[in-house]
Protein backbone atom coordinates (compact mmCIF):
# COMPACT_ATOMS: atom_id res chain seq x y z
CA UNK A 1 0.00 0.00 0.00
CA UNK A 2 2.62 2.38 0.81
CA UNK A 3 4.52 1.73 -2.73
CA UNK A 4 1.26 3.03 -4.50
CA UNK A 5 1.23 5.97 -2.22
CA UNK A 6 4.28 6.67 -2.85
CA UNK A 7 3.71 5.81 -6.52
CA UNK A 8 0.59 8.14 -6.90
CA UNK A 9 2.32 11.18 -5.23
CA UNK A 10 5.17 10.78 -7.57
CA UNK A 11 2.92 10.95 -10.48
CA UNK A 12 0.70 13.62 -9.37
CA UNK A 13 3.89 15.69 -8.51
CA UNK A 14 4.68 15.50 -12.05
CA UNK A 15 1.48 16.66 -13.65
CA UNK A 16 1.15 20.34 -14.19
CA UNK A 17 -1.12 22.48 -12.06
CA UNK A 18 -4.10 23.30 -13.62
CA UNK A 19 -5.39 26.79 -13.52
CA UNK A 20 -8.21 27.93 -12.62
CA UNK A 21 -11.05 28.82 -15.56
CA UNK A 22 -14.03 30.02 -13.44
CA UNK A 23 -14.90 30.82 -9.62
CA UNK A 24 -14.54 34.33 -8.23
CA UNK A 25 -12.52 36.75 -9.85
CA UNK A 26 -14.62 39.03 -12.74
CA UNK A 27 -16.77 41.59 -12.82
CA UNK A 28 -19.66 42.53 -14.87
CA UNK A 29 -21.00 45.73 -16.08
CA UNK A 30 -23.90 47.33 -14.34
CA UNK A 31 -25.67 50.81 -13.64
CA UNK A 32 -24.84 51.56 -16.71
CA UNK A 33 -27.47 52.13 -19.71
CA UNK A 34 -27.95 49.36 -22.72
CA UNK A 35 -27.33 51.81 -24.92
CA UNK A 36 -24.30 53.12 -23.50
CA UNK A 37 -20.86 51.82 -21.99
CA UNK A 38 -18.14 51.84 -18.97
CA UNK A 39 -14.86 53.51 -20.58
CA UNK A 40 -12.03 51.80 -19.23
CA UNK A 41 -9.43 54.01 -18.62
CA UNK A 42 -5.48 54.24 -18.64
CA UNK A 43 -5.10 55.38 -15.37
CA UNK A 44 -7.31 55.74 -11.99
CA UNK A 45 -8.88 59.39 -13.39
CA UNK A 46 -11.87 60.17 -15.55
CA UNK A 47 -9.68 62.41 -17.36
CA UNK A 48 -7.59 60.19 -18.06
CA UNK A 49 -7.60 58.17 -21.73
CA UNK A 50 -10.01 55.61 -22.71
CA UNK A 51 -8.32 52.36 -23.22
CA UNK A 52 -10.97 50.35 -23.87
CA UNK A 53 -15.07 50.87 -23.71
CA UNK A 54 -17.78 48.07 -22.05
CA UNK A 55 -20.73 47.54 -23.38
CA UNK A 56 -23.30 46.06 -20.89
CA UNK A 57 -24.07 42.40 -21.43
CA UNK A 58 -20.82 42.42 -24.85
CA UNK A 59 -17.96 42.76 -22.88
CA UNK A 60 -16.42 39.49 -22.99
CA UNK A 61 -14.16 38.92 -19.75
CA UNK A 62 -13.49 41.54 -17.21
CA UNK A 63 -11.09 40.34 -14.49
CA UNK A 64 -10.59 42.09 -11.41
CA UNK A 65 -6.82 42.22 -11.14
CA UNK A 66 -6.18 43.72 -7.49
CA UNK A 67 -8.15 45.46 -5.08
CA UNK A 68 -10.29 48.22 -5.64
CA UNK A 69 -8.77 51.35 -4.18
CA UNK A 70 -8.38 53.26 -2.31
CA UNK A 71 -10.07 51.00 0.64
CA UNK A 72 -10.49 53.93 2.52
CA UNK A 73 -13.14 55.50 0.02
CA UNK A 74 -16.55 54.52 -0.19
CA UNK A 75 -17.12 51.51 -2.92
CA UNK A 76 -18.76 54.04 -5.27
CA UNK A 77 -15.39 55.91 -5.27
CA UNK A 78 -12.55 52.95 -5.71
CA UNK A 79 -11.36 52.74 -9.17
CA UNK A 80 -10.70 49.02 -10.05
CA UNK A 81 -7.24 47.52 -11.86
CA UNK A 82 -8.86 45.46 -14.22
CA UNK A 83 -7.95 42.88 -17.63
CA UNK A 84 -11.06 42.59 -20.29
CA UNK A 85 -10.56 39.63 -22.36
CA UNK A 86 -12.41 39.90 -25.67
CA UNK A 87 -12.08 37.00 -27.78
CA UNK A 88 -8.23 37.61 -29.06
CA UNK A 89 -7.98 40.82 -27.73
CA UNK A 90 -6.47 42.04 -23.80
CA UNK A 91 -6.75 45.21 -22.71
CA UNK A 92 -6.04 46.69 -19.30
CA UNK A 93 -6.87 49.72 -17.53
CA UNK A 94 -9.23 50.94 -14.84
CA UNK A 95 -12.71 51.17 -14.51
CA UNK A 96 -15.30 53.12 -11.38
CA UNK A 97 -16.40 50.52 -8.91
CA UNK A 98 -19.80 51.76 -9.14
CA UNK A 99 -20.42 50.81 -12.44
CA UNK A 100 -19.23 46.97 -12.06
CA UNK A 101 -20.45 44.23 -9.80
CA UNK A 102 -18.50 40.81 -8.56
CA UNK A 103 -19.36 37.97 -10.85
CA UNK A 104 -18.19 33.95 -11.27
CA UNK A 105 -15.72 33.93 -14.28
CA UNK A 106 -16.74 31.35 -16.74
Amino acid sequence: MRKLLAVLFFAVSLTPAAHATSGPGCLIVTNVAEDDALNMRSRPSASSRIVDQLVPGQHGIIHLDAPCTPLSSPWPQRWCRVSHYNAEVVTQGWVKARFVRDSDCP
